[in-house]
């Protein structure tokens, strides 16, 4: 199990230092922060918290996990690890299926429209 939780449906009132406070109830909390918008600097509902060790962690998620805070059900479990950035699409591993991408293979739509 990893330090590093996520936390679901967090109150668009919370902040990350009662976020913060929340946790430390059930150990030792590394850092707490409340993802937002790009753009408009609102809350996005959903924030991590990384605990110190991964028992504190545990107990965590086991004694926050479904309970109500700033009237909102949390959803607190483990962080999983962020995919790679740049792999948005399957455009580019599709590219060279049918000919190379360049007309006149078995998957050609027709002469002089492979590669556009």
């Amino acid at each position: 199990m990893g330090k590093k939780l996520y936390v679901g449906n967090i109150s668009f009132k919370t902040t990350q230092d009662e976020l913060k406070e929340l946790f430390e109830k059930t150990g030792e909390v590394e850092t707490a922060t409340i993802i937002t918008d790009f753009h408009t600097g609102r809350s996005k509902g959903f924030g991590f918290v990384e605990m110190v060790t991964e028992e504190d962690a545990k107990k965590a998620i086991e004694s926050i996990n479904g309970t109500v805070f700033m009237e909102k059900t949390l959803s607190v479990a483990e962080a999983k690890p962020q995919a790679p950035k740049g792999n948005k699409s399957s455009f580019g591993a599709r590219r060279g299926a049918g000919g190379g991408g360049f007309g006149g293979g078995a998957g050609s739509r027709g002469p002089g429209r492979g590669r556009r």
